[in-house]
């Protein structure tokens, strides 16, 4: 994998020369709109290298065990690895293992109902890449009975004709926002829970889906076992169709928490088929500028969930978008991983990274006002990608198809084997 960050004084045309690509192929894979350059800017440009995968060690490993299964030798791994001892493995160590096998997952977006635009486009240039896409078209009543919010059946046509499982994606959601209430009233009730099953039932056997995501947010904390229940109870009428459930991320249990005291990541984990953690806004608008998904924070998330969720049923959730905030009222802007790198540009503002967040950043000033824009770029993005590879997580989620970032379906084309 060739990643180039831009100095001052680069040209396009000597980054092409030098890599052996042309520039308008460059432009295409970094959805750049002009050749124009900046520092700071990374560049992904796709090779056939062998690339390194990451490993952590765990009890009863071998230097030989771990080289069959990554189909290398130990020879290699050792001398990637400067220091290992093949006698003296230590559970825990990271390592990079050079590997002609590409990690497979488990995918899944999310997008809105629509007819057509970026996220049909989406859809039929990668949905090779995408497993299942989650319908963000769905909520329900303080009866507990189910409704749709537009017209999602020519998104469900769309994937069907693409190959990719499109999941009915519910959320708590009402009059633009979560409702923790209406989440907490219907839970309580065990007539409004069944009248919930039984709506969702009725609308995934007539529109064809192929299972239910949900997203039931800011759930009261005293509510969190009818939760689980509620989850168990609509995987059995669902059999062997899909439930999806996404949870706040989180690194304890504390149940005096309103936002994530109500998700109980064990019993989840268990009556889910998939659990994907929402490792991303760490960063989040109106609030202080900051990384949207720093590493460090996935990584203390991904961890403590681990200790709940088996990691083949475990998704961490990637950003697709930046945000732009003004300091210091924090007014903020979202905007998709591509037009943040290219407001970059078109201001002429030098972009740092943070490497202990792995998130690149840059401030420009409009209007006299001054702005900060953390995003996500193919720094970023890969690492995340490594990070999942490490900890042998089944896949990774995208929030959402319809924000362009071509640089990951670029990394995803050339590193990735999606499961179907």
């Amino acid at each position: 994998m060739t990643i180039i960050v831009v100095d001052k004084g680069d040209s396009l045309w000597e980054i092409a020369a030098e890599n052996q690509v042309t520039p308008s192929r460059i432009m295409e894979v970094n959805g750049l709109e002009s050749t124009a350059l900046i520092p700071g800017l990374a560049l992904y440009i796709p090779d056939t290298a062998v690339d390194n995968r990451r490993y952590v060690i765990k009890s009863m490993d071998t230097l030989s065990m771990i080289a069959r299964r990554f189909g290398t030798s130990a020879a290699s791994i050792i001398k990637t690895n400067p220091g290992i001892v093949a006698s003296s493995l230590k559970v825990g160590t990271e390592i990079l293992i050079p590997s002609p096998y590409k990690n497979q997952l488990i995918t899944l977006g999310f997008a809105f109902p629509t007819s057509g635009g970026v996220v049909f486009e989406t859809l039929e240039e990668h949905g090779d890449k995408l497993t299942y896409l989650a319908i963000v078209a769905y909520s329900f009543t303080r009866e507990g009975y189910a409704y749709v919010d537009g017209d999602d059946r020519p998104l469900i046509g769309k994937c069907k004709q693409t190959g990719v499982m499109p999941l009915l994606m519910l959320r708590n959601f009402q009059d633009g926002d979560f409702d923790a209430e209406l989440a907490g009233e219907v839970l309580t009730s065990s007539v409004s829970r069944r009248n919930l099953i039984n709506s969702l039932l009725t609308f995934v056997r007539e529109k064809n889906y192929g299972g239910v995501s949900m997203d039931i947010e800011f759930i009261p904390p005293a509510r969190r076992a009818e939760y689980v229940l509620f989850l168990k109870e609509l995987k059995t009428e669902l059999n062997d169709l899909t439930l999806h459930v996404n949870v706040h991320a989180k690194t304890a249990d504390n149940l005096d928490n309103r936002i994530v005291g109500g998700h109980d990541y064990r019993g989840i984990g268990e009556a889910a088929d998939l659990v994907a953690v929402m490792t991303i806004d760490y960063g989040y608008p109106t609030g202080p500028p900051e990384p949207i998904s720093p590493l460090w924070w996935m990584i203390e998330v991904v961890r403590y969930a681990l200790t709940n969720i088996p990691a083949y049923k475990l998704q961490s959730a990637f950003p697709m978008y930046g945000y732009d905030w003004i300091v210091p009222s924090h007014e903020t802007k979202a905007l998709s991983a591509q037009n943040a790198q290219n407001l970059a540009i078109a201001t002429g503002s030098e972009i740092s990274y943070d490497t202990t967040a792995a998130s690149p950043t840059y401030t420009y000033w409009r209007e006299d006002k001054n702005h900060v824009v953390w995003f996500e770029d193919i720094r970023s993005i890969s690492a995340k990608y490594e990070l999942i590879d490490a900890y042998e997580l089944i896949g990774a989620t995208y929030w959402q198809i319809g924000l362009a970032f071509p640089q990951n379906w670029a990394f995803m084309n050339q590193k990735i084997v999606t499961i179907k």
